[in-house]
């Protein structure tokens, strides 16, 4: 995996149906290796994620900013490591990636301090807990291209005690040094699956805010909910707090 972490890269994004997963990996089986962790296929991801009280990082996203970021403190539950994370979308719509083990989620704590100030045009104390979302990823390798493929699924969003359950989505990213139609990408179009998607944090935070600016999100996140047959809106979450 060393080779392939691809932290400068380029992403495409899919979003599908659980029902198709089991025939993409038996298709692609010789094109890719599936990476085990502890002889187990699917790895459970811990992820807390950080904003502003007014929910900049958020809003650069929705606002489609470039030069925009994520922050966010992952447990790689499997393998007990932790890393606190910084994602970046450049202006060349390239995704760069910088992160630091830690087992510490105080963002004022010193060595994640320094981390946060050199890497982010936010102070630490600018920076709050706002969801975690909960997940196990599926990791394949190209076996002779520098690419790597994440497939999330049963997708948990938690926040103030509750949670919203997306057991019938699957979120497929595909990573590349430069873009190109892969044999996974020619999966997807094979089966009319379009590349588009929004990120876990945006969707989270658009369906457990009410109060939220989400309307550019509006139309992906009715595709979501055809693609899960789903009803979600930040209204009915709110209805159930």
């Amino acid at each position: 995996m060393e080779g392939v972490k691809l932290m400068n890269r380029t992403d495409t994004k899919f979003c599908f149906t659980a029902k198709h997963l089991n025939e993409i990996l038996t298709e692609l089986q010789d094109q890719y290796n599936c990476v085990e962790i502890e002889s187990k296929r699917i790895s459970t991801y811990q992820t807390v994620y950080y904003d502003t009280s007014e929910f900049k990082l958020y809003l650069q996203h929705h606002n489609g900013k470039l030069n925009r970021f994520k922050v966010r403190k992952r447990d790689y539950v499997d393998s007990n490591l932790s890393y606190l994370e910084i994602k970046q979308k450049n202006n060349k719509g390239r995704t760069i990636k910088v992160r630091i083990k830690t087992q510490s989620a105080n963002l004022q704590d010193d060595k994640n301090s320094e981390f946060i100030s050199h890497n982010l045009p936010f102070s630490p104390s600018q920076l709050l807990p706002v969801i975690r979302i909960d997940y196990g990823r599926i990791t394949l390798v190209n076996k002779i291209s520098m690419e790597r493929v994440t497939i999330d699924l049963g997708l948990k969003f938690i926040k103030n005690g509750n949670t919203i359950s997306m057991d019938d989505l699957v979120i497929a990213e595909v990573k590349q040094e430069k873009k190109n139609k892969s044999p996974f990408i020619q999966s997807m179009l094979k089966r009319r699956i379009f590349e588009g998607g929004i990120s876990k944090y945006c969707m989270a935070i658009a369906l457990t805010e009410p109060k939220i600016k989400a309307n550019n999100f509006k139309e992906k996140i009715n595709t979501l909910n055809k693609i899960t047959k789903n009803d979600l809106t930040a209204s009915s979450y709110r209805s159930v707090e």
